[in-house]
């Protein structure tokens, strides 16, 4: 382990969120572009960082608009990021705001850029319903017809049947490769590591009590600002996902979502479908100080891993590993781990492997386990199950909640990971400066 930082010594110079919304709700009249261009707007103020003194702009979105092609272009000119800079898209499902990170530091260690403005962006509230094939079929049966009675010809092969349409949300959170919905996989968790619906249950509870002591203290204030939503009358002012009265009665009441009879995961103990955005200036320390930047943190490692699709939430697992080694620490050196709350079976999953010593040497080839995750160093603000999961926002959230979090707790490293879904792993290491 090293501590030496050096003017190339990559950093979180600056960053910014939403608060998150329930889908369909304060943000139901929101869209990407809008939503984020809005929020890079109050970070290039907050910053007072020039627009065009920017290398690119980079944001990970999972279900852009299908009128805002390569939506981040779209954000950064709308956020009056000047027409010379150019901006891209990125897509890896739920790490897409963590790849926009990773894709802007690895430009940077490439010395193909200077400065960049990289985050994620979603509105879930937006993903639509789509015709299904055989309506697709009649609509396109009325185009081609010309003459009066070929058309009606065309009309009297309706079915009411047309009307029901895709749903895009639920065949997006299907894996086509293994035809498992997200949820299902967290059910073969659940059996592979003998976790039971009152162990889930449990750590959904204490995700909202411990967001909501950090809404009530003023802890996520520091990491996120009020927004007035496209066609709203009233600035959003916190996450809206977090339950005060949540119980462990009323989650026990729920029942199971994906596996009926007998399944262990519930609406209640899985994250909810969320829209919200983040964005942070990622960049060197040089160039952050020559900025008069006042970094957050050091990028000390990251990787991306493959892992079984149908048990997809282990990735993180893999990921950190591999983060772990190239930052050349451990995980006991971690004074805060934030790892996406996908589903609470997932999070206890992980846990177990995290701490097995056969998961190791199996599955990463390494001699021993990559040890315990602390429940005092596990997420302590809560996660995604009471802040909810804008899928291509979620990865760079994360980094800043982590980033933050060190600085609240005045602590040094901090391993920020997430499962991917189609059998992925992400994960970064970061040290406070």
């Amino acid at each position: 382990m090293t501590d030496a930082l050096s003017d190339d010594t990559l950093v979180l110079a600056a960053g910014i969120r939403f608060p998150q919304a329930r889908a369909g709700g304060a943000y139901a009249g929101e869209n990407a572009g809008h939503l984020g261009a809005a929020l890079v707007r109050e970070c290039l103020d907050r910053s007072g960082i020039d627009p065009s003194q920017l290398s690119e702009v980079i944001l990970g979105c999972v279900g852009p608009p299908h009128d805002q092609a390569n939506v981040a272009r779209v954000i950064a000119l709308r956020a009056g990021v000047p027409r010379s800079v150019p901006a891209h898209t990125v897509g890896r499902n739920c790490a897409s705001g963590m790849e926009a990170v990773a894709t802007a530091a690895t430009a940077l260690r490439a010395g193909r850029g200077e400065l960049y403005l990289a985050g994620g962006v979603e509105v879930m509230s937006a993903y639509p319903l789509v015709f299904n094939q055989r309506a697709v079929g009649f609509f396109s049966g009325m185009m081609r017809a010309r003459a009066p009675l070929q058309k009606v010809g065309a009309l009297t092969r309706f079915r009411p049947s047309m009307l029901a349409p895709r749903i895009t949300l639920t065949e997006g959170l299907t894996d086509p490769t293994v035809g498992m919905i997200m949820g299902s996989t967290a059910e073969v968790l659940a059996r592979d590591f003998g976790i039971t619906r009152a162990d889930a249950d449990r750590f959904a509870l204490e995700s909202h009590q411990r967001a909501k002591r950090a809404r009530d203290s003023g802890r996520f204030a520091r990491e996120s600002v009020p927004h007035v939503p496209l066609g709203g009358k009233r600035s959003l002012e916190h996450d809206d996902g977090i339950r005060d009265d949540q119980s462990l009665e009323a989650l026990g009441k729920l029942k199971p979502y994906f596996e009926k009879p007998d399944g262990v995961v519930t609406v209640g103990n899985a994250c909810g479908i969320t829209d919200g955005a983040t964005v942070m200036l990622v960049t060197t320390l040089g160039r952050a100080r020559a900025l008069g930047l006042a970094p957050q943190c050091a990028l000390r490692g990251w990787a991306f891993c493959g892992c079984d699709p149908a048990r997809m939430g282990l990735g993180p697992v893999y990921a950190s590993a591999r983060a772990l080694a190239e930052a050349g620490l451990r995980l006991a050196d971690m004074d805060v781990i934030e790892l996406n709350e996908a589903f609470a079976v997932q999070v206890l999953a992980c846990q177990k492997a995290f701490a097995s010593d056969a998961f190791a040497k199996k599955e990463l080839g390494l001699d021993r386990a990559l040890g315990e995750l602390p429940g005092d160093r596990l997420n302590p603000n809560g996660g995604v199950i009471a802040l909810g999961h804008p899928i291509g926002a979620t990865g760079a959230r994360l980094l800043l909640t982590a980033a933050t979090e060190l600085a609240v707790r005045e602590k040094r490293f901090a391993l920020c990971t997430l499962c991917i879904g189609g059998g992925q792993g992400g994960a970064f290491v970061i040290e406070r400066l």
